[in-house]
């Protein structure tokens, strides 16, 4: 199973990095497999350490994906490192393994603390919008603009009926993100 988590790494400066990122559980472990290149993966090479954050806050994983990662942390109680300040819930985890791959090393994390900080309240359709189109959003080198306008398309239905302030906020990040991105992809007019 892959849960849709924000991860938390140090940097070698002790300054957090923060990422979206899907994580496998398996069993009593999580294996955590970021992309080439990427902090998260440089950051689990050198401490072996890492925090998995549970939240419904969808602001975070859209802001990550829009060039906002300032998102309040605190310390955790056994590892070396920080969790979110308002999470459903973390986990710390420590690597015990790593399998190389040119893409996506996988590291199997073994936890070391979990705590539980506040209830879940489930999501609302516009939650689980923000984050297909932050998955998108993530993919928009990879994926047709065909089919990222049909998502859209499709997912805007549950952002306008459910939406709160938090997930509208989000949604207009990622939007205004695909349009940036697409107007860098446009060829250049010639001046000639």
């Amino acid at each position: 199973m892959i849960r849709e988590t924000i991860v938390t790494t140090l940097n070698a400066d002790d300054t957090v990095q923060i990422a979206p990122m899907g994580v496998r559980a398996r069993g009593d472990q999580f294996i955590i497999a970021p992309f080439r290149p990427s902090t998260t993966l440089e950051n689990l090479k050198r401490s072996g350490a890492a925090v998995i954050n549970m939240t419904d806050d969808v602001r975070i994983f859209a802001g990550c994906l829009t060039g906002r990662y300032d998102w309040p942390t605190v310390p955790v109680q056994v590892i070396k490192g920080r969790r979110l300040q308002d999470p459903l819930s973390h986990i710390e985890v420590e690597v015990v393994r790593m399998e190389e791959d040119d893409t996506r090393p996988r590291f199997f994390c073994a936890v070391r603390n979990r705590e539980t900080h506040r209830p879940f309240q489930g999501f609302n359709r516009a939650q689980h919008a923000v984050l297909e189109a932050a998955i998108l959003v993530s993919r928009l080198h990879l994926l047709p603009a065909d089919k990222i306008d049909a998502e859209i398309k499709y997912l805007q239905s549950a952002v306008d009926k459910t939406a709160g302030d938090a997930e509208r906020e989000a949604w207009e990040w990622l939007l205004t993100r695909i349009s940036e991105f697409r107007k860098q992809q446009a060829p250049k007019e010639s001046l000639v």
